[in-house]
């Protein structure tokens, strides 16, 4: 495991400590949830802008009108 130093604003820092505490956890472990949260949402990103590069040659011939594009 690695150590990381953030800078933060001192109350910020207290506000999160609160929080933490009330859902029974150590700052420390709800940053590394928030982590592991914020990384998986990358890779979503990265996953689909790969699949927009691999459909970039698909055309639909024609712009589609608003209903059209609405239409169930």
């Amino acid at each position: 495991m690695k150590n990381v130093t953030l800078s933060a604003d001192e109350n910020l820092i207290e506000q999160a400590r609160l929080v933490a505490k009330s859902q029974h956890k150590t700052l420390n472990t709800a940053f590394r949830e928030w982590l592991e949260q914020f990384t998986a949402r990358g890779g979503n990103v990265q996953e689909y802008d790969a699949l927009m590069r691999r459909l970039q040659h698909v055309k639909a011939g024609r712009r589609f009108t608003r209903d059209e594009m609405n239409e169930r």
